[in-house]
């Protein structure tokens, strides 16, 4: 099957715009807001796929540097810091 004969939806990406498209969710803000335009409206199945497998992989790191920042603040290890 060529590439041109695939519908839009449907077409693979790159490992180049995979790797475009990391650094862009990772830009604070502007990647927070291209990361859930993506996850909610893209029309290829495979940019949408990838952003929400992103999306998750942002919510479990916020979670557990939560938690860890919870630990610390219970075991007073944050005290111990001379700010």
């Amino acid at each position: 099957m060529e590439y041109n004969n695939i519908p839009e939806e449907y077409r693979p990406i790159s490992m180049w715009g995979y790797f475009g498209y990391e650094l862009l969710f990772s830009i604070p803000v502007i990647g927070f807001i291209c990361l859930i335009v993506f996850a909610l409206g893209s029309k290829n199945v495979n940019k949408k796929n990838f952003a929400r497998s992103y999306f998750c992989y942002t919510i479990i790191v916020c979670l557990v540097a939560l938690v860890i920042f919870a630990v610390a603040m219970l075991t007073g290890a944050i005290e111990s810091f001379n700010f």
